[in-house]
């Protein structure tokens, strides 16, 4: 059988895994087969969690905006519906950063959503 030689193509590519790998621990960053399962393993990782991340800042945004709710009287769903009654186009993530930040604006807001609930 004829011997291999990579060539550029081989090194380009190992170097290019092996950057990736930087910060690793021990030979997951300098031994190619075994930086290549961790870079493979962390991409992997990365695209999954993208989409966790998403999930995860929704419901902290639920969350506060629910006890917020709560302290003005009202209960998540009541506080949603109102606002969405009451005209007011905002997305939890604009009324959770109200809710910590600014107590007296987002009263208003569900003073505003009780009124249009009703309650």
């Amino acid at each position: 059988m004829a011997r291999v030689k990579g060539g550029y193509v081989t090194r380009r590519r190992r170097n290019r895994v092996l950057k990736q790998a930087e910060g690793f621990w021990g030979r997951r960053k300098s031994i190619f087969r075994t930086a290549q399962e961790a870079v493979d393993r962390s991409l992997r990782y990365a695209y999954r969690d993208r989409r966790t991340r998403k999930r995860q800042f929704r419901r902290l945004w639920v969350t506060r905006i629910g006890a917020a709710a709560r302290s003005n009287g009202l209960s998540y769903s009541q506080l949603m519906g109102g606002l969405r009654k009451g005209g007011v186009v905002l997305d939890r993530k604009t009324l959770a950063d109200l809710a910590v930040t600014d107590a007296a604006a987002f009263s208003r807001v569900a003073a505003v959503a009780k009124g249009s609930v009703g309650g």
